[in-house]
């Protein structure tokens, strides 16, 4: 029987377009990469090539992506060699991507009111469903909460938006999001001015106890980031009783299923499984994983 990820993945040559640093060490690397930004989906993520000298790839999530230009996006930052060496990339040169790889989120028209949490670099994922949700926007209520211990990539300015349960003190919002007229709010542990000082899932618990019952029947929860964050938001879906999807973080060699490295076990309807996260994930019901 053919796999679902059969003759999905491509391999394209692409070319810098800006690689720009950030504090914290942060980088948003812009390519030209007509294939993978025609094909990806929110949750995708692509294994790059950080250099020649380097033959293990690294698996960086997509951040956005725009099939008119072929430019694709991501965010990364630079805590080991092979991100480092990324981060010595110049405009013009050209890097080798595999992808794109693994299962997306899924959007459910029956739930019109989706949280988005994104964690440091688990924050991508989050700009992308939220690109898509932009395109359904008569359809869909989202709220974004993003987290950071570092500074920002992007300069926080003063929401437009009155969000339920969010004190007025908290106001910081990510500009791209309030464009796209999506509501957003930044959490922190590091006091950051107009930033919720707490965790991610503090600052939605308020939001959701803020709700009327019916309003937060229609909520559905999306999140990426490290693995305690995703346990904690697990956790709160199961508080509130609402269904939610996690992108796992892993470690990967060939990031195609083949050589197993990066299983997690998994709750199915058969009983506990093994699955790779490259292929069978990223993306995976959060009471399949917590």
């Amino acid at each position: 029987m053919n796999k679902p990820h059969r003759d999905t993945i491509n391999v394209e040559l692409a070319e810098i377009i800006s690689n720009t640093n950030y504090p914290g060490e942060q980088y948003i690397l812009r390519v030209h990469s007509p294939l993978i930004a025609n094909e990806a989906k929110a949750g995708s993520f692509v294994h790059i090539q950080c250099t020649p000298s380097l033959p293990m790839r690294r698996p960086i999530s997509i951040m956005r992506t725009s099939p008119k230009t072929g430019m694709v996006d991501f965010l990364y930052k630079a805590v080991g060699e092979g991100t480092r060496q990324l981060a010595m990339r110049k405009q013009g040169e050209v890097l080798d991507l595999l992808g794109p790889i693994g299962q997306p989120f899924q959007l459910h028209k029956e739930k019109n009111r989706p949280l988005l949490i994104g964690g440091g670099v688990g924050m991508p994922p989050m700009i992308f469903i939220a690109d898509e949700i932009k395109k359904q926007r008569s359809h869909y209520q989202p709220f974004v909460i993003l987290g950071s211990e570092v500074p920002f990539p992007f300069r926080a300015q003063p929401s437009q938006f009155i969000l339920p349960g969010v004190p007025a003190e908290v106001t910081a919002t990510m500009p791209l999001l309030e464009e796209w007229n999506i509501p957003c709010r930044l959490a922190s542990l590091q006091d950051y001015a107009g930033v919720y000082e707490g965790y991610v899932t503090d600052l939605a618990r308020l939001w959701l106890n803020a709700l009327s019952e019916d309003e937060r029947d229609q909520v559905e929860i999306f999140s990426c980031g490290p693995h305690p964050m995703l346990k904690a938001v697990a956790e709160l879906a199961a508080e509130f009783n609402l269904p939610c999807q996690v992108s796992l973080e892993e470690f990967m060699a060939c990031a195609v299923g083949g050589c197993a490295g990066c299983v997690v076990e998994v709750k199915t309807e058969q009983g506990t499984a093994m699955k790779r996260v490259c292929v069978d994930g990223p993306v995976f019901d959060a009471t399949q994983v917590f």
